[in-house]
């Protein structure tokens, strides 16, 4: 496996960024724009074989409302693998780190993903959320029922966490999860 670069969106490139939005967007046929722009503002690992970028991840700061409290979220967006070098390591080289900075910065990491990616996240130790989720909006808490059964979670402090219980995420464009 070749090396995993770890940055800080605004210490990126400019054509380092292109080259990952390009990369979900070969990955995933429904990538939008909001999709991206999720992606951005937060820490990046990258892996790459022989220079070429094959995999991407982002971790980015959200607020999660669940038993009463805000959590400090680390929300993993944007994990991609070229088709043509998947079950390789490389979603592992890229979760590895980023899963890191999330046990130093923050009470929780969370996420969303589709059916294909569960098992990867459960056999890293990643939770399946259990109870129903909601999002905070303008118009107050709103349930997401698409998105339950794809919210998956990191405990990372000594708080307890119901994971049968309602969970709400911020507001945001785009998918809320």
């Amino acid at each position: 496996m070749g090396r995993v670069e770890v940055a800080h969106t605004g210490q990126l490139p400019a054509q380092l960024l292109d080259g990952a939005h390009a990369l979900l967007e070969d990955v995933f046929d429904d990538l939008t724009d909001a999709d991206w722009q999720h992606c951005l503002g937060g820490m990046h690992a990258l892996a790459f074989e022989d220079d070429v970028l094959v995999a991407h991840a982002a971790l980015v700061q959200r607020s999660l409302l669940h038993g009463g409290r805000t959590w400090r979220t680390g929300y993993v967006e944007g994990v991609a693998v070229r088709p043509d070098v998947q079950r390789r390591g490389h979603g592992g080289a890229v979760m590895a780190p980023l899963e890191q900075i999330a046990r130093r910065a923050y009470d929780l990491a969370a996420l969303a993903t589709s059916d294909a990616g569960a098992a990867f996240y459960a056999s890293r130790g990643w939770q399946l959320w259990q109870g129903p989720t909601c999002a905070l909006t303008p118009e107050g808490v709103v349930r997401t029922p698409e998105d339950d059964d794809a919210v998956f979670v990191l405990p990372l402090s000594s708080d307890p966490l119901d994971l049968h219980a309602r969970i709400v995420c911020d507001w945001r464009e785009g998918d809320l999860w």
